[in-house]
């Protein structure tokens, strides 16, 4: 029952989930941050049960900064960094699978838009997006990306169509996902744009 999105705009990358942790008819929890930050620059948004959402993003944050310790502070990209988390899925595979769908989004220098997103289930399809959404959010929100994401849009335009994402969910949805985080993901770094409720509120 999670919903997750990501719009690339010029100079970075807009991450939405929403807030809900929930299984069968149970609500657990209404603050959960769904968006592990992965490096300085990255960011991993995941859909699926929270038992697999905590312990993958947590294997690949920790690997991803084992892999910087290990290499003198070097950091990977956003592409290396999807492909290693890839890499996982697909190793996980036959042995005890990940039930858990993410986007995964980054800034790099070396890009020429700056932000990056990419698209991978938990089969291991990997696919680089300029905008994407996993969980009952597609069904809903892909249209309207779809008319909305153009080339070098701005970053109030980027969150703009992922708050017109909340609303049609709002309006749409049968589920009530009342709690939505926004994170945005620019040479700055990682940072909350809105959220419905404090995640650190425990």
């Amino acid at each position: 029952m999670d919903s997750v999105f990501g719009v690339t705009y010029e100079g970075g990358v807009v991450l939405a989930t929403d807030q809900t942790n929930a299984r069968s008819i149970l609500v657990y929890q209404k603050n959960l941050d769904k968006i592990t930050q992965l490096s300085s620059h990255s960011a991993m948004g995941v859909s699926g049960p929270n038992s697999d959402l905590v312990n993958f993003t947590e294997y690949i944050s920790k690997n991803l900064a084992l892999y910087e310790l290990s290499n003198d502070g070097l950091k990977l990209s956003t592409h290396a960094q999807a492909n290693f988390a890839r890499g996982e899925l697909a190793r996980a595979l036959r042995k005890g699978p990940y039930q858990v769908n993410i986007l995964l989004g980054g800034y790099d220098e070396s890009v020429k838009s700056g932000g990056s997103l990419y698209f991978c289930d938990y089969l291991a399809s990997l696919q680089k997006v300029n905008y994407g959404c996993q969980g009952y959010a597609s069904n809903f929100c892909l249209s309207i990306m779809d008319k909305e994401w153009k080339e070098g849009m701005t970053e109030e335009e980027a969150i703009k169509t992922v708050e017109n994402c909340i609303a049609e969910l709002h309006e749409r949805f049968l589920i009530a996902q009342k709690d939505f985080i926004i994170k945005v993901i620019d040479k700055d770094g990682v940072r909350v744009v809105k959220y419905g409720q404090d995640p650190a509120d425990n």
